[in-house]
């Protein structure tokens, strides 16, 4: 595991080199894929990383989460609410999809969703530009392939130094670096709305997901939801999609 990291944060010192960057940031939520970046960019750019905390109607708990994983690897941070902007501009595009009458009542969840996610990435951008750092993103193995994040959300980003490890593996990483048991040990979720979690959401649990992308055996019922959710999520894993040259 030490090796393994130390081969990341030298990735990440590479590429900001490469991009001509001044440093690193993440959106800390207060999860343990977060919090092991968190480590990663303090420790590939100790004087010049950032952690934005970016509560959106959201879990206390994870605000205190996310402060925690900062507080343990010395971690720098900003808090950004952006729960006033959530709710001026979510009530404002419902209200005039009503007027206009294209508003879909079922559809709203997801769209609350998706929109903060999308806030909370171009608040990122927003604070990177200012401070002339890299977005780091935390989507691991497993919420990559099934696309299990958000498009132009949380997997709107510039670096993902955890994409080829698996959920155990990341928990492992967060062990190593002295992640908080808080964190290691809460149930994953995104945070996107009361009561959310991952694994009740993508009607697997990660342990399967990890399972199968090592290539072990697992249930047919569990294979064949990780295939559906790869396969409709293709999109999310290429640019945008373009008609053939002539």
């Amino acid at each position: 595991m030490k090796q393994e990291i130390e081969k990341l944060t030298t990735w990440l010192q590479q590429k900001v080199e490469e991009a001509g960057a001044g440093g690193l940031l993440v959106g800390l939520s207060g999860g343990i894929d977060s919090a092991v970046v968190a480590n990663l960019i303090k420790r590939a750019c100790p004087d010049d990383s950032l952690g934005v905390i970016m509560p959106c109607k959201s879990e206390g708990e994870d605000e205190r989460h996310a402060k925690e994983a900062a507080e343990a690897c010395g971690l720098k941070t900003v808090k950004i609410d952006l729960t006033e902007t959530h709710e001026t501009l979510f009530p404002t595009i419902q209200n005039q999809l009503q007027e206009a009458g294209l508003y879909e009542e079922e559809a709203q969840q997801l769209a609350d969703a998706n929109l903060r996610a999308r806030l909370r990435m171009s608040t990122l951008y927003t604070v990177g530009t200012n401070q002339k750092y890299l977005v780091t993103g935390t989507d691991n193995a497993a919420e990559w392939h099934t696309g299990y994040f958000t498009k132009h959300g949380d997997g709107g980003v510039d670096l993902v130094p955890l994409v080829h490890y698996t959920k155990g593996e990341v928990r492992e990483m967060a062990e190593y670096l002295g992640v908080p048991d808080s964190i290691i040990n809460k149930q994953p979720s995104a945070g996107l709305w009361q009561g959310q979690t991952d694994e009740n959401e993508m009607g697997t649990s990660y342990e399967m997901i990890d399972r199968y992308l090592k290539g072990e055996t697992i249930p047919e019922k569990d294979k064949n939801i990780i295939d559906s959710l790869h396969n409709r999520s293709h999109h999310k894993r290429q640019m945008p999609a373009s008609p053939p040259e002539e």
